[in-house]
């Protein structure tokens, strides 16, 4: 009988500490989201060589979050919420034109967003296949999207950005799954900080492709 009130407890403690590291990584992504507005707000008016310089130091600070959630989470968060300020800095002007050029396009960008990162992420949540594989196999063709990129901009390709976008959304729709599936396997509460930071930059990417896509279309 101990046997099973043990299992049971160490259940329960786990399904608590599960709940726990959801709403706390959750609540890490809204503030970083908020923050990013906040970023991308002030750097309206933004020159491309201080967004490229904004972009370069957010990088950096994804860098230092690695090191600092070794040490202290509320570190690591911090640098999380200027991550958040700088790649809405680095984001913001090309914000700017699609607000002035086709401003119908941020909004259905933002609303596919939130039914995409629902969907895909409910999804990854749920299951219980172990999606490792499928998230090494979509870094690899994130690498891939990366170079068609750079081949796109010198070379002419017919729907080049469709293709780009398009693949994009597919190499993120897995992204996301396996960053939910984290978020639900994870043991210690840590891990929120770096887990916000991947889920958040799903939910930016995402955005950005739909929002190439949208524009296209309009």
């Amino acid at each position: 009988m101990s046997e099973f009130v043990s299992y049971g407890v160490a259940g329960t403690a786990t399904r608590d500490r599960t709940r726990t590291l959801f709403g706390q990584t959750m609540g890490y992504v809204a503030v970083t989201a908020a923050v990013f507005a906040l970023g991308a707000y002030l750097g309206r008016n933004l020159s491309h060589g201080w967004a490229i310089g904004s972009f370069i130091a957010a990088f950096a600070c994804l860098i230092g979050m690695n090191f600092a959630v070794r040490w202290s989470e509320p570190m690591a968060a911090g640098l999380l919420f200027v991550f958040g300020v700088l790649i809405g800095l680095a984001v913001a002007p090309t914000l700017v034109y699609y607000a002035s050029a086709n401003p119908q396009a941020l909004w259905q960008a933002g609303g596919a967003t939130a039914l995409f990162i629902g969907g895909f992420g409910a999804a990854g949540y749920a299951t219980r296949r172990d999606l490792s594989m499928l998230a090494r196999l979509c870094f690899l063709a994130l690498i891939a999207l990366i170079v068609f990129g750079i081949v796109a901009i010198f070379v002419r390709i017919p729907h080049g950005s469709l293709i780009y976008s398009v693949a994009g959304l597919v190499i993120f729709a897995g992204l996301t799954m396996f960053d939910f599936q984290r978020l639900r396997r994870s043991k210690g509460l840590g891990s929120a900080p770096m887990i916000a930071a991947s889920i958040f930059l799903d939910v930016l990417n995402v955005f950005l492709f739909f929002l190439r896509i949208f524009a296209r279309s309009n």
